[in-house]
C-alpha cells in the first residue's frame, strides 16, 4: 500500500510518499480501506516532536472508509460496511488495522469525508463543554480558536445546549462565517484585546467557561476572561509557546482548570466515549451538527496538507484522500 511516512521528527518536509507493507489483521481487529483522513493537530505535533517506535512511521489519529476485512471475534462491523476509526498512529495510509473497540459504523448517508471529521473533533468538544466544563443552558462560553475543527464543533454544541457563545479567530472573514454555526459574538484576536472584549460583552462579569486549545499566553487570557468560579477546559497547545503559562490568578477567582485529552478518555472509559461518539454520529447524520471541510489534499500531498494547517489558514477540517 501507499502511505505518508517519515524517518525522523521535523517539519512537514520529513513526510515521504512511499510503498509500505499492508498491515496484518489480528484477532479483534478491523482492516479499514481508507477513503478520507481527518488530519488532527496532534498529528502535526507527533510528526514534529514525539518519539516513534520504528521507521518508516505512519502518523495519524483518524480515518474513515470501508471495512476491508475483520479479524476473529469481531462482531460490531462487517466487511463492506462504512466506518470511521480512531488510532494512535497509522491513518496517513491506504489501509489501517484498528482495534474493534475504536471502530464506529457510520450510516450510508454520511460520506467518508464527513465521517473523518467526527469522533475526535466532536467528542473532544463535547467533553470540553459538558463532561469537564459542566456547561448549562444560559451560561456564557468563550471558545478560543473557534474556526478550528474542535472549535467549530464546540460552537455548534454549545449553541444547541442553549449557551451564549463567544469565539476568537484570526480574521474577520472566519468570524463572519462562524455566525452561521451559532457564534453570538466574534472577537478577532489579532486586532482586538480579547480580555477587554470579553469583559465588555459580559458587563464585566466574565464567562462561565472557556474552551482553550491554544495554551501559553492565550491560556493566561482565558483565565483573565473567567467569571468568579469559572471553568476552563484546556485541550491543546496549538500556540506551541516555550514559556509555560502563569496560572496563579486562577486561585483568586476560585476558578478551575481541567486538562482534556479525549484519546485518554477513550482508553480509560471506552463505554462512555463509545456511546458519546455514536450519538454524535447520529446528530451529524440527522443534520443537527455539521462537519466543516476546508480543503482536501491527495495522500501524496501530506506534507502540503500539514504545511497548510500550520499556516492557520484553515476553517474547519483538512482532509487527505488516498
Amino acid at each position: 500500500m501507499k502511505a505518508a511516512v517519515y524517518y525522523q521528527n521535523g517539519g512537514p518536509e520529513v513526510l515521504r510518499y512511499e510503498d509500505v507493507p499492508d498491515p496484518a489483521v489480528r484477532d479483534g481487529e478491523v482492516l479499514l480501506r481508507v477513503e478520507a483522513v481527518g488530519v488532527q493537530g496532534g498529528d502535526l505535533l507527533h510528526r514534529m516532536i514525539s518519539p516513534f517506535p520504528s521507521a518508516p512511521h505512519i502518523v495519524g489519529y483518524q480515518a474513515a472508509g470501508t471495512v476491508a476485512a475483520v479479524g476473529a471475534g469481531v462482531s460490531s462491523v462487517r466487511e463492506g460496511q462504512r466506518a470511521v476509526a480512531f488510532m494512535q498512529s497509522g491513518s496517513h495510509a491506504e489501509l489501517v488495522a484498528v482495534r474493534e473497540r475504536d471502530v464506529y459504523a457510520v450510516p450510508d448517508s454520511i460520506d467518508a469525508r464527513v465521517a473523518a471529521g467526527i469522533p475526535v473533533e466532536f467528542g473532544t468538544a463535547d467533553d470540553c463543554l459538558f463532561e469537564f466544563g459542566r456547561l448549562k443552558a444560559g451560561e456564557t462560553v468563550l471558545i478560543q480558536a473557534a474556526a478550528g475543527g474542535v472549535g467549530l464543533a464546540a460552537v455548534q454544541l454549545a449553541k444547541a445546549a442553549g449557551a451564549r457563545v463567544l469565539g476568537t479567530a484570526s480574521n474577520d472573514e472566519k468570524l463572519a462565517r462562524l455566525a452561521s454555526f451559532g457564534l453570538d459574538h466574534a472577537i478577532n484576536y489579532r486586532t482586538a484585546d480579547v480580555v477587554a472584549s470579553v469583559q465588555e460583552l459580559t458587563g464585566g462579569r466574565g464567562v462561565n467557561l472557556v474552551v482553550d486549545p491554544v495554551g501559553g499566553s492565550t491560556l493566561e487570557g482565558s483565565i483573565a476572561s473567567l467569571a468568579y468560579r469559572g471553568r476552563i477546559s484546556w485541550v491543546g497547545q496549538a500556540g506551541r509557546e516555550p514559556q509555560p503559562p502563569q496560572l496563579g490568578s486562577l486561585m483568586f477567582k476560585s476558578a478551575s482548570l481541567n486538562g482534556v485529552y479525549f484519546g485518554g478518555e477513550m482508553e480509560h472509559d471506552p463505554s462512555r466515549t463509545r456511546a458519546l461518539i455514536e450519538k454524535l454520529i447520529g446528530r451529524v447524520a440527522s443534520g443537527e451538527l455539521t462537519v466543516v471541510i476546508d480543503k482536501e489534499f491527495a495522500l501524496a500531498e501530506a506534507a502540503e496538507a500539514h504545511r497548510y494547517i500550520e499556516s492557520r489558514a484553515a476553517f474547519g477540517r483538512v482532509l487527505l484522500i488516498p
